[in-house]
């Protein structure tokens, strides 16, 4: 199975053509539009939707994301090997937020020209790269095939969740339609929590944690883990956002309390 995600839309014939490559490939293969509708050139809403929806698809799953601002630069492709499947794209961070949360075993730059189209362009790596690595992976070639293994991915701010005494140091890694706001923490830490300590904007605020929004008053602010997994900040039919004045990026603090 091969997901593919990316910013492209789809009133230009860049999603198609990727699944041209693929099927020429490996005609049996099963493909899954996870969405193409990431903002453009958005690399950390792109890494939250592929993040959200990752886990449930079957162990040896190929994903593929395509939000590359960077194509045709010195900017590497590179395929993520974890304990759970297979993700192929640029090293520009879009891949690490779900290839983390897998556990990473290996990550491999693709350098391989067997493994490629004859003929690469400059602006459309998703096509010429990306889809026929992700095809070949999907037949069972061994990751290790398209070329040397690499130490130094990179890792953006958006990944990074640092546990200081006994609470957590995060950002806002997305906004959703009705105002929640999703931290990129995913600890579960607070198993036995029944309140929160949240700092956003600088102002520290002391919330019930709940694990769903109607066991809240109308309008009062809760925290509680998202569908997603994602520790996420929530109004109770109300916006979150909006009410504490923060918005994608922004630091997040938590701790837990018992």
């Amino acid at each position: 199975m091969i997901t593919l995600t990316s910013d492209f839309g789809l009133k230009d014939p860049y999603v198609a053509q990727m699944k041209g490559v693929f099927l020429s490939i490996n005609p049996k293969a099963t493909l899954v539009d996870l969405t193409h509708s990431v903002e453009k050139y958005n690399i950390r809403h792109g890494a939250f939707m592929l993040a959200s929806a990752a886990p449930f698809f079957p162990k040896g799953t190929v994903h593929l994301a395509v939000v590359d601002p960077g194509v045709g630069t010195e900017r590497r492709a590179i395929v993520i090997q974890t304990k759970q499947a297979f993700f192929v794209g640029p090293d520009n961070g879009v891949l690490m937020l779900s290839a983390q949360n897998q556990g990473i075993k290996h990550i491999y730059q693709i350098t391989n020209p067997k493994f490629i189209l004859s003929q690469v362009s400059n602006t459309f790596h998703g096509r010429d790269i990306f889809a026929p690595v992700a095809a070949y992976l999907d037949n069972g070639v061994t990751p290790s095939a398209f070329g040397p293994e690499l130490t130094d991915a990179v890792e953006p701010k958006f990944v990074i969740v640092k546990k200081k005494a006994n609470y957590f140091v995060g950002e806002i890694l997305h906004i959703d339609g009705f105002g929640n706001i999703v931290s990129n923490i995913t600890t579960h830490e607070a198993s036995f929590a029944k309140t929160v300590k949240v700092k956003l904007s600088n102002q520290k605020h002391q919330l019930l944690f709940c694990k769903t929004y109607g066991q809240a008053k109308l309008n009062q602010a809760i925290a509680l883990f998202g569908s997603h997994g994602f520790l996420e900040i929530a109004l109770n039919q109300g916006n979150a956002a909006e009410n504490f004045s923060v918005k994608v990026g922004d630091a997040i603090e938590i701790e837990f309390k018992v």
